[in-house]
């Protein structure tokens, strides 16, 4: 009883609720046990008789004793208000847990743990209510608290079961009823609230506390986008994804983010309009630091609650596929922060995270780094992955900082790390769990992977079977550097790193690569991209222009962030909106519409597309001529016969009769200009059409002589 009253007995379900006692007389008889604090007198309710139980103990624990065998009952305290509640007795429920799925979960093989631990509305015994479980092996005793308590952390102890896990099942309890766990750990007398690590739902930060939370209840209307999706051959389609922090896109009157539900409308609309093929979101899940941009996590099973409830993201998925707009989130199973009720130190242990911060923590950021080694751990990961994509019809996983996970030196110095058991620097647990949730990841139809990915390890896009990572996809940050590093330049120094612009070529066809323009190269004293662009306003939007046509025309799917499209001046900040009212100036309405031709010339043309990972989709015309930067190349489709050809001009000196080798004779059709004037540039151009010369040029039988605008990208279409 005084472990009980006191909150740290380990096996609470061995003294509470009913128990067979011995008989007398031959008589059978049972006793329920219950601990009522909030109580000054309690009963047990058999059909329409109440048996007073007997008070044993000063702090609440009360014991009735009853006649014939053990049957259902409840429970009638008289509060000291004076007020008389009946409930049921979760003491009298069994374990609700099946030992396959504790077994799985200990394996690290229960990839769908998510349907087993957290909070989840069931019926046991003809009684509807929350089963509740949470993996914390290394606890003396776990207790559930909310507000159906009182937030009393002795009140409700849980089951312990095999494998660490704890479980109760709460009669009575319903949606939106908010929790904790107490964690009194076996060691250092440690003992801490936590949130649940499996929670669909969490109170709106600063608050902390879990919320139940039906996930099941949602009508989905996007079957038609599901089916399409799994026929679907992303290394061959058009794929050009909108980068959107959610809390800063549009900012409403009063400078309050938009609701999930508001932006099933203006951002669906928005991203349609402009011809995006998918959107990519800042992670969606609960994080208590708003300046984390949601890569720090809490909450990995819960959309944030700061724009809505889950049904309400389900409802913005769902808006974006009948849209025809697919949607990729950004997942961090690199790190987690070290809030108190989060992750840290779960049950008194390093649990989720390295006990030895060598391998634990990430110094620069502040965070934890998960324990890929432990099995609950992994199997927490990957059903979190498969979680976001079957439960919410995420279209792609966006892995963030795979580079700080493959290394165990990443951003360490010498002996700050410890080798692995080959004496390399490698994180082979890591490796191995980045592979398997890429196998797995996969079977979900359709579905897609990328990968931040900075450095050069080998095959981080290639099958695993082919002794790859996996991924689907992977972020070409070599090039995105490059570009933004040459294009920043004056464009009379620009000669002079002609490397730049054409290196990326060596490697291109070595990963599957999306070229990204992400919220990373805004932020931090980097400028915008618009801001990069040196000279006089025309000059900085014509090289924004002819930056974006290079990269629309170059191998690679396309990931531009929210407000570059619009030439957004200032950095992005997450606490502010777009700065929307910038379109009320041409120039920025211009540029706008330019990415928006682009988007439409890129769904149009299967040259842009169809063979982006492959030499035979990719053929230089000409790149010597550095001294002008001046550069030509061709894009194919998988019919050869279907070619683009681009010519660029880096520079702000128009150049007339440049001749460029073309692969064919005949007429050749100027089918984009960056500098035309519906861009907000000069116009100059070619008169849509140029005819090739039986003139020799670049190791060609014929050419043709065209008139290069100012900073500029061309391209022509054989007609």
């Amino acid at each position: 009883m005084e472990a009980i009253v006191g909150g740290y007995h380990g096996d609470a379900f061995r003294v509470l609720g009913p128990h067979s006692v011995r008989k007398r007389g031959g008589q059978p008889r049972w006793e329920v046990r219950a601990f009522l604090p909030q109580a000054e007198s309690a009963a047990v309710v058999l059909d329409s008789d109440a048996v007073p139980m007997e008070k044993r103990h000063v702090q609440g624990f009360f014991c009735g004793v009853l006649n014939g065998d053990p049957r259902p009952y409840r429970l009638r305290a008289t509060l000291w208000d004076g007020r008389v509640v009946e409930f049921d007795d979760p003491y009298r429920y069994g374990p609700q847990l099946s030992d396959n799925d504790l077994y799985l979960h200990t394996e690290g093989t229960l990839y769908e743990a998510y349907r087993s631990l957290g909070a989840h509305l069931v019926t046991a015994e003809g009684a509807c209510g929350v089963r509740f479980a949470v993996w914390a092996p290394n606890a003396e005793s776990v207790t559930l608290a909310g507000e159906f308590n009182d937030w009393d952390i002795r009140r409700h102890p849980m089951r312990r079961r095999n494998g660490g896990v704890w479980e109760i099942f709460m009669p009575g309890l319903g949606e939106g009823t908010a929790y904790k766990y107490n964690i009194r750990s076996r060691f250092s007398g440690y003992q801490q609230l936590k949130a649940d690590p499996y929670a669909f739902y969490c109170e709106t930060p600063p608050k902390s506390a879990s919320l139940v939370w039906d996930t099941a209840r949602y009508h989905w209307n996007d079957a038609a986008w599901l089916e399409t999706r799994a026929t679907a051959q992303w290394l061959k389609s058009p794929l050009s994804i909108y980068e959107v922090h959610v809390e800063s896109w549009l900012r409403g009157p009063q400078g309050q983010s938009l609701t999930y539900r508001e932006m099933a409308v203006k951002l669906v609309q928005y991203a349609s309009q402009m011809g995006y093929t998918h959107l990519e979101l800042l992670p969606p899940m609960e994080h208590p630091f708003s300046g984390s941009w949601g890569y720090q996590v809490i909450g990995y099973y819960a959309p944030t609650s700061r724009f809505g409830t889950p049904d309400d993201f389900k409802f913005l998925v769902d808006s974006c596929h009948q849209a025809g707009l697919g949607v990729i989130i950004d997942w961090v199973p690199a790190h987690f922060p070290k809030d108190a009720h989060g992750l840290v130190f779960f049950d008194g242990t390093a649990l989720y995270e390295h006990a030895d911060p060598r391998k634990g923590e990430h110094r620069d950021w502040g965070t934890l780094i998960f324990n890929y080694g432990r099995n609950e751990v992994r199997c927490f990961l990957i059903s979190n992955a498969l979680f976001w994509l079957k439960e919410y019809h995420i279209d792609g996983l966006r892995v963030d900082a795979v580079a700080s996970m493959l290394y165990l030196d990443y951003s360490r110095e010498p002996g700050e790390w410890i080798p692995n058991q080959y004496g390399g620097n490698e994180n082979l647990e890591a490796i191995e769990f980045l592979r398997r949730f890429n196998e797995l990841a996969h079977k979900v139809p359709g579905a897609f992977t990328l990968a931040e990915e900075s450095t050069a390890f080998p095959g981080v896009s290639k099958p695993v079977y082919l002794n790859g990572l996996g991924f689907t996809f992977k972020w070409n940050m070599g090039w995105m550097h490059d570009m933004l590093d040459y294009f920043s330049k004056d464009a009379v120094f620009r000669k002079f790193h002609h490397n730049a612009i054409t290196f990326s070529l060596l490697y291109a066809f070595t990963e599957n690569f999306v070229l990204p323009i992400s919220h990373d190269e805004v932020v931090h004293g980097k400028g915008s991209l618009i801001g990069r662009m040196p000279g006089d306003e025309w000059r900085q939007f014509a090289s924004a222009r002819a930056f974006l046509a290079y990269m629309w025309a170059h191998p690679g799917k396309k990931l531009l962030f929210m407000g570059q499209e619009i030439g957004q001046r200032d950095e992005w900040n997450y606490n502010a909106g777009i700065p929307w009212y910038l379109l009320e100036f041409a120039v920025h309405r211009h540029l706008q519409d330019f990415v928006r031709e682009l988007n439409r010339f890129y769904r149009a043309n299967p040259a842009l597309y169809q063979v982006d990972y492959h030499w035979s989709g990719f053929e230089w015309v000409d790149f010597h001529d550095g001294e002008s930067s001046v550069i030509s190349f061709i894009r194919r489709a998988e019919d050869p016969n279907d070619f683009l050809m681009f010519c660029c001009n880096f520079t702000p000196v128009p150049r007339t009769n440049y001749e460029f080798g073309v692969p064919e004779p005949g007429f050749y059709e100027e089918v984009l200009n960056s500098d035309s004037d519906l861009w907000g540039g000069s116009n100059m151009g070619n008169g849509g059409m140029v005819s090739s010369r039986p003139i020799p040029r670049h190791n060609r039988q014929h050419s043709i002589a065209v008139t290069l605008p100012p900073l500029s990208v061309i391209a022509f279409r054989k007609r």
